[in-house]
């Protein structure tokens, strides 16, 4: 894990504009920092995070498919392409694409097996990556929670 420091430490600033330039700007660092750890741990798997998350949307449908829309509306990352996760994780056998009986127009996807025991895998090894939030005690995990639900209103 990588070591954790200030944000003015971090980014070599001293100052800033204001609290809410720093809240800001520690977001944005903290969220690439959460970004680069989280793709640490699943390089392992040979995965990306994006690819997790379409996963772990797909096993919360199974053993229904999902279409390509449901996955994009239910991503963690917006920006992400879903159409090229979902390809690539089609090229690893990890989920079956197939098209839809009742609207042609619309693809079904669906975890396959494969992809059911990767995250079964990972799911083992979760406290893992969860162990970044460690130096917070549980009443501040759930203050911070409660804050960034707050930010997003």
């Amino acid at each position: 894990m990588v070591f954790k420091m200030k944000l003015e430490d971090a980014i070599k600033q001293t100052a800033f504009k204001s609290e809410e330039e720093r809240l800001v700007i520690n977001l944005v660092y903290t969220s690439g920092w959460l970004s680069s750890e989280q793709n640490r741990f699943f390089k392992r798997f040979h995965i990306s995070s994006q690819q997790y998350n379409v996963l772990r949307i797909l096993r919360g449908q199974y053993p229904n498919p999902a279409s390509v829309g449901l996955i994009q509306e239910r991503m963690l990352d917006k920006m992400s392409n879903a159409s090229r996760l979902i390809e690539k994780l089609k090229q690893k056998k990890l989920i079956k694409r197939s098209e839809c009986s009742k609207d042609r127009r619309q693809v079904d996807v669906l975890v396959t097996q494969e992809g059911l025991m990767l995250l079964e895998e990972i799911d083992k090894l979760s406290n893992e990556m969860n162990g970044i939030c460690d130096t917070l005690n549980l009443k501040e995990k759930k203050t911070l929670n409660e804050l960034l639900d707050k930010l997003r209103k």
